[in-house]
């Protein structure tokens, strides 16, 4: 599923001047996470030209049309307009010619202005585009920050996710989504968590409620979003099935194709789910550093055989 975000949002994120007020914006969607710089069309070579994506003139665009015949550098400019591109934007507060917005209002093409250099403009405008454009899906699970570590933990409905987040905010941590966990995945390494805007600082506690985390324990126990980084499944106790006690080989989920750290933690009574999901994310904090303390014991044990 292709995602897009309105120009009218990237205008107010990217703090953009609008120089053609007349043109109407308010339908304009943006659907690439790349951005072009149209030198090569400028010069008249529109071989898989992408209209699709935001155009940016800098500083050798706008030096390159100053030094060509001007109707060329119009009749340039036009062609690139009636491709309905999404906008333009001329970056280091360059000065437009009015012929060009001449043309922006005719095709519907916004013309934008920025202070900014080209490079870190176009550097900030595909980042955050990445992250707006990501593809995403929503899960069913419980979002908290712990030691800076993103923590989602899933589990059937019921088995107490929502109380070990609550445990946890107590002890100080933060919650970035209950019930329903939004996932952007950003980059081929890292996933994004979020909550719905409806739900979002809410917790729900069977036999309690609805919550208002923010109000409760105020700004610092919430947070909008989170990497993900380790996911602790709960499931209720099974006499028959085997869990890992040593943690040597690490078991993996996957979300989106990206593949994330995954603990099975069965639940019996008198469990402190809180004080287990700390100690999750501290011990992956640490094998991150480079210390694995399963395999320092291991290693410990063959030292020890080998020396009888």
């Amino acid at each position: 599923m292709a995602y897009t975000v309105e120009l009218t949002k990237v205008i107010e994120k990217m703090n953009l001047e609008v120089l053609t007020p007349d043109v109407d914006i308010a339908e304009i969607q943006v659907s690439q996470t790349d951005v072009n710089r149209p030198a090569l069309q400028l010069a008249g070579f529109f071989d898989y030209f992408d209209s699709n994506r935001i155009q940016v003139i800098g500083q050798v665009e706008y030096t390159y049309m100053q030094k060509m015949e001007k109707d060329h550098g119009v009749a340039m400019m036009e062609k690139i307009m009636e491709s309905k591109v999404p906008c333009i934007v001329f970056c280091r507060q360059l000065e437009v010619e009015p012929d060009f917005l001449e043309l922006g209002k005719k095709y519907g093409v916004p013309i934008l202005r920025t202070t900014k250099t080209t490079s870190s403009f176009m550097a900030e405008v595909i980042r955050w585009l990445n992250v707006e454009l990501a593809q995403r899906i929503s899960i069913h699970g419980v979002l908290v920050d712990v030691y800076g570590e993103g923590l989602l933990i899933m589990g059937e409905s019921g088995i107490g996710k929502s109380e070990a987040a609550l445990e946890l905010i107590k002890r100080g941590h933060r919650l970035v989504s209950d019930d329903v966990v939004e996932i952007k995945r950003v980059s081929d390494e890292t996933l994004i968590g979020s909550a719905p805007d409806i739900t979002r600082h809410f917790i729900e506690l069977r036999g309690i409620g609805i919550i208002d985390v923010k109000t409760l324990f105020g700004v610092e126990s919430v947070k909008n979003t989170q990497s993900i980084d380790l996911v602790i499944k709960l499931e209720e106790w099974d006499r028959e099935q085997e869990y890992d006690r040593l943690g040597l080989e690490e078991q993996y989920t996957e979300f989106l194709g990206n593949k994330v750290v995954c603990h099975s933690i069965p639940i019996r009574p008198g469990r402190n789910l809180a004080v287990i999901c700390e100690s999750a994310a501290v011990n992956y904090r640490q094998k991150k550093m480079g210390y694995n303390a399963a395999q320092e014991l291991y290693n410990r044990v063959t030292n020890n055989l080998m020396k009888k």
